[in-house]
This record gives structure tokens, sequence and C-alpha cells, in this order.
């Protein structure tokens, strides 16, 4: 790989935008190229200048104009790309995963390091651990602002324990109890949600046996800027990994090195 990485920011006047532009700023690594706009202006360039120039392109702009940039760097066949935008259709979805034929892209909702290790954990344990006699609860608390719940990364971890058991999270899940539940089945993965004050994000994933515990957890110790710089060294880590990458739709676990081998 040759350094420094040159970078193509699509979004650069968003908060992860913003973001993505202070991380670039201190790592050697990588060189800011230009920031893309629509019509150009403003210190802004077309997606075309954008591609001819970068070796990766960032994009944490929005659903539709992420599935419009990977469709013009497939046509170019590069260069690669790391996708932060969230909301697709799913007609976008499978935009991106055409254009992936012709070039590297990671896409993920959660560039959190700490996040997708937990994910990548889950999954390996799930799939170690026999779902006859270990059953896993997950358990995430947010800030009382919040208004979804479970959490998406609450569902991330859920898809990821249901993933390494090789079963469907619809077919296995349990959002809540109340009442006369009856006794709970084998392979189950149920869910609890805790709403209140300030907390930030806490989520942990508990195998529970009948004779002992394993708990893995992660905490998010700020919402605001400290949290953004947290996913845009995420996002760097993975515009790092996919440059040179055969073509292909990848995500974080893949940059980092935990994805299940079949």
């Amino acid at each position: 790989m040759t350094l420094p990485v040159k970078i193509a920011v699509s979004g650069a006047r968003g908060h992860m935008g913003r973001a993505i532009l202070s991380a670039l700023a201190d790592d050697p690594a990588f060189t800011h190229v230009c920031s893309i706009g629509r019509t150009g202006g403003d210190g802004l360039v077309d997606r075309s200048v954008a591609i001819e120039a970068a070796d990766v392109i960032l994009d944490f702009s929005t659903a539709s104009a992420a599935a419009e940039l990977a469709e013009l760097c497939a046509e170019r066949n590069g260069p690669a790309l790391v996708i932060g935008a969230t909301g697709f259709e799913s007609d976008e979805l499978e935009r991106i995963n055409r254009a992936a034929s012709k070039v590297a892209i990671v896409c993920s909702g959660n560039f959190s390091i700490g996040v997708n290790m937990l994910v990548g954990l889950v999954a390996q344990v799930a799939g170690t651990l026999p779902a006859e006699t270990w059953d896993i609860e997950i358990l995430e608390a947010h800030h009382r602002r919040k208004v979804d719940a479970p959490s998406g990364t609450a569902l991330m971890l859920g898809e990821a324990a249901a993933d390494g058991r090789g079963v469907a999270l619809s077919s296995v899940e349990r959002r809540s109890r109340d009442g006369m539940t009856g006794e709970r089945p084998a392979g189950e993965i149920g869910f609890s949600v805790i709403r209140g004050g300030g907390i930030v994000g806490e989520h942990s994933v508990m195998f529970a046996a009948g004779e002992e515990v394993l708990t893995l957890s992660h905490s998010a110790l700020d919402r605001g800027m400290f949290a953004r710089g947290m996913f845009a060294r995420g996002a760097l880590a993975a515009a790092r990994w996919v440059m040179g990458r055969t073509p292909g739709e990848y995500d974080m676990q893949d940059v980092l090195g935990l994805t299940r081998k079949s």
C-alpha cells in the first residue's frame, strides 16, 4: 500500500464528515484530496473529479447519494469505497451490491471498533456454545431521550448471535416478558431494555448455563464529538484496509479479521 492514502469525503459538511476531516488532519497515513458536492463550488468538487483523484472515497452522505456514487465508481473500476450512510431502501442496497462486483466496498452502519469487535466475538461464542445448554440475553441501556428500542446496536448483537447459531433472529428472539411466560425455550435470544437519565450507551450479551455465566460488554463514554471521533477512526481503519482489495462487499467484521470462516 502506497502512503499516504488519498481520501475524498462525501458528506463532509455533516457531523460525521467534519469528524472524518479532523481525523484525517491528525493522521499522516492519509491525505485529504477533496470533498464532494453535487455541483462543486464552496470548496467542493464534482464526484467525477473525486473519483479520479482518490484512492478511497469515504461516504457519510445519504443512502441515495451513496448508491449513486457506488455505481459511478463501478463504471470506472474504482476507487474503493467506505460507506457509512444509513437508511437504505432495498433497491439502493441492491445497487451497492451490484457495484461491489467491480470495486471493493466496505459498508457499515456503525464504525465503532469496540462495537464491531463485540459483534464478532458474540458470533464466535454463540457458534461455539450449544444452544441447548447456553441461554443468550442481550441487555442495553440508554438515556431517557432515545426513542427506539431495542437499540440498533442491540439488534446487531442479536443478529450476530443468531448468525453464530445458524438461525434467523426472527425465529428465536424474545423482545419482552410479562406475566406467565412459561419456561424459557432452548435457543431463545432475549432482549432487555433500560431507559433513564443520561446513560450514553451500554450493551451486554450474557451467555448463561446452569453452572456459569459469560458476559461480553461494551460501554460508550460520550454521545458528542468524542463518539464521532471514535467512528471516524474506525472509518479510517476501514479505508486503510479496503485499499487494493479485490472487488466485493465487505463490512467491519472483515476489516477486523473477525469474519466467520465456513
